[in-house]
């Protein structure tokens, strides 16, 4: 007698599972009831269990979880390209800061969808981001079928979104109230460094953060000015003034995390502070070489994160794992730094602890949720394959993910996405360039 149905039978020729002992299956399969993971294992054991369920078999592919981006501005595409070349603070208050001003809800509403169809089709089931109009960003997220972490940037001056201050923290809460229990979205606080925030905004922020059990998601010692304006203003470093402030705990997300010092690396790890690297942002932008093998060796959880499309210009997080592994190589002059097994754990199982959420994302183990992708390895470029995890990280790309499962739901199947008319949304996204390339003139 067969167990209680499942809704989807996954099967590949061969599943990664990531799990504690990193099992791998040759011709595998995953059981899908609902949202979760019922079960793992050879193909023919779960099909013998589940012989009427529904199947979607892929005998040329490699079935794994999906990847994890946590750090990324999801609007930004429809910057892409606009201010290159450029250090960060000339790029930041010289033309994306006076861009954002010009943005509308319905602009971040499509450009944030065109975002993830990006990461859909090249394998990226969650994000993290932090952005304006964030409700437009979580109602993307809700319609494509994403599981997101989203906040409102909150600063020191006007936003584009809200207006003064005091009316962030009302449309914070709004976003709360609104998102209260969502499968797929939470609401995370959002600050966004501490060259823009003051002491008390930090510090307000982070008692929003703890009342809600939310993620406290900031930038932080990106770059070297960063660090210098901290010191002349403050007399501490990025990471000794949040710490004063006492706002670096277990629920605080780091994003970049490039000008640390030994002892700030020790603190971050004593307080379980988690870091988010974005290797191509931060080379493109020329901040620095995050110390990612150091903060791992203190027992810092490190994610991976793309940032956004103005300073990438791409969210793939398969370039990104194969940016990091070899970056962190020749900066240490060692091929043995940051191997491929570490590197795609940065992008799934830590980044799932990153963001709080081991216990159900990350790796794929029964009673975790259905967030999934599978490869297509008849690819030269994949051909043979010895080792998955370094195939992943060094030779595998974006476009060669043909399915995406996000909690139990196809969003693309055979490289066709489910959840986005892609049509329509180019039509959108050529009308907003239009019009930004107006109101730039």
């Amino acid at each position: 007698m067969s167990d209680a149905p499942v809704d989807l039978l996954l099967t590949a020729g061969r599943v990664l599972t990531l799990d504690d002992r990193n099992r791998e299956f040759t011709d595998g399969a995953v059981a899908v009831r609902g949202s979760e993971i019922v079960a793992v294992g050879p193909a023919a054991d779960l099909a013998a269990r589940w012989p009427r369920a529904p199947r979607l078999d892929t005998p040329h592919g490699l079935l794994l979880p999906g990847l994890i981006n946590c750090h990324t501005h999801v609007a930004m595409s429809c910057f892409r390209g606009l201010a290159d070349d450029l250090p960060l603070m000339t790029w930041l208050t010289e033309h994306i800061f006076p861009a954002e001003a010009k943005l509308t809800a319905e602009m971040v509403y499509h450009s944030s969808l065109l975002t993830m169809a990006e990461m859909i089709r090249s394998g990226t089931t969650s994000f993290c981001d932090m952005y304006l109009f964030t409700a437009q960003v979580a109602a993307a997220a809700a319609d494509s079928g994403m599981r997101a972490w989203v906040g409102e940037v909150l600063y020191d001056f006007p936003s584009p979104c809200y207006g003064e201050l005091a009316s962030g923290f009302r449309y914070l809460e709004r976003l709360f109230a609104d998102y209260a229990g969502h499968e797929l979205v939470t609401i995370t606080v959002d600050p966004h460094a501490v060259y823009t925030c003051s002491p008390d905004l930090l510090q307000r922020l982070h008692g929003v953060a703890q009342r809600h059990g939310t993620l406290y998601h900031v930038h932080l010692a990106e770059t070297r000015d960063e660090v210098k304006g901290c010191l002349d203003k403050y007399g501490k470093r990025p990471v000794a003034h949040l710490d004063a402030l006492g706002v670096l705990d277990e629920r605080t997300v780091a994003a970049h995390g490039v000008w640390l010092e030994p002892d700030e690396i020790e603190l971050l790890a004593r307080r379980g502070v988690k870091v988010v690297h974005c290797p191509e942002s931060n080379m493109k932008l020329a901040s620095g070489i995050s110390p990612v093998p150091e903060l791992l060796a203190a027992g810092v959880t490190v994610g991976l994160g793309t940032d956004g499309a103005a300073s990438n210009n791409d969210i793939d997080l398969f370039s990104e794992m194969d940016m990091a592994a070899k970056l962190h190589k020749v900066n240490k002059m060692d091929p043995t730094v940051l191997p491929a097994v570490e590197v795609l754990a940065m992008a799934t199982r830590q980044g799932a602890q990153a963001l709080g959420a081991g216990a159900t994302i990350g790796s794929l183990e029964p009673g975790k949720k259905a967030d999934c992708i599978v490869l297509d390895l008849r690819h030269p470029h994949l051909t043979p394959l010895y080792h998955a995890a370094s195939q992943l990280v060094y030779a595998a790309r974006g476009a060669d993910v043909i399915h995406s499962l996000i909690n139990g739901r196809l969003l693309m199947q055979d490289r066709r996405l489910l959840t986005i008319d892609e049509a329509a949304l180019g039509r959108q996204m050529r009308d907003i360039q239009a019009r930004l390339a107006e109101k730039a003139a």
